[in-house]
């Protein structure tokens, strides 16, 4: 079994160590009123997450508009006219619990739907990293995640990227996103032994330039089982089988 790791926190300082990684990783900080007011200087649109969380639960985007700020959360939109009065508001819709701040990326539209990429990486029989499946996941009208438990839609790659790749851009595309996969499941094992797989979620920008938002340690498999390519799935229940049977071998 694959070791869990639920602070998105000490999963970003990981990725961070990483050279490669660090350039495609939004600037994230920990959430307070100095690096909330500071972020908003910098950046028109962010995302307020909890640093514990899953299915997209808890994620509210914040904004700044002429005149206003904004957040939303879940399909409802609050609007302030100072930043400390929205501050005040989101802290008490927080409470106590301990939240990330996140630099927004304007993500890729499928029908006026912003979609991001879970790229699945999975240690093989030959503790190597490999990415063993790509599916994009489109966010459901009105909502800021695109999580399939919070209503959001699993599609295959090529529809999504197709009117803005051409074929031998997208088959690039696709080697780029799986090299991103396994070097985030590399620089997760230096740094959590026991990690065995991993959801990598992806969004590429209007340059198509990719960035990691999160990565899972105990990612949904059966997304993949919506994939119009069998073979994908199986071979993911395959790996994730082999973890189990060697975590029984060794606890005997």
């Amino acid at each position: 079994m694959s070791r869990y790791i639920s602070s998105k926190w000490k999963k970003t300082l990981a990725l961070l160590k990483d050279d490669q990684l660090r350039a495609i990783i939004p600037t994230t900080v920990r959430f307070n009123e100095q690096n909330l007011n500071t972020m908003l200087k910098k950046h028109a649109m962010l995302y307020v997450k909890p640093e514990i969380g899953s299915f997209g639960k808890g994620v509210i985007r914040v904004e700044k508009h002429r005149g206003h700020f904004q957040y939303q959360s879940k399909e409802k939109i609050y609007k302030f006219n100072t930043h400390k009065l929205m501050y005040d508001a989101l802290k008490k819709m927080i409470g106590k619990r301990s939240y990330l701040i996140q630099t927004g990326i304007e993500l890729l539209k499928h029908r006026k739907h912003a979609f991001d990429l879970r790229v699945m990486v999975q240690l093989n029989p030959k503790h190597q990293w490999e990415a063993t499946g790509i599916i994009g996941r489109v966010a459901a009208p009105k909502k800021i995640v695109t999580n399939y438990h919070s209503g959001g839609t699993p599609k295959p790659l090529e529809p999504l990227l197709s009117p803005y790749l051409s074929k031998d851009d997208l088959r690039k595309k696709t080697v780029e996103l799986n090299r991103i996969g396994v070097r985030t499941g590399q620089a997760m094992q230096r740094n959590f032994a026991g990690v065995c797989e991993l959801g990598v979620d992806i969004g590429l920008d209007g340059a198509r330039r990719p960035w990691i938002f999160e990565v899972n340690t105990s990612p949904d498999r059966y997304i993949f089982k919506k994939h119009p390519n069998k073979a994908i799935f199986r071979k993911i229940m395959s790996y994730a089988k082999s973890y189990e049977v060697r975590t029984k071998k060794k606890n005997k």
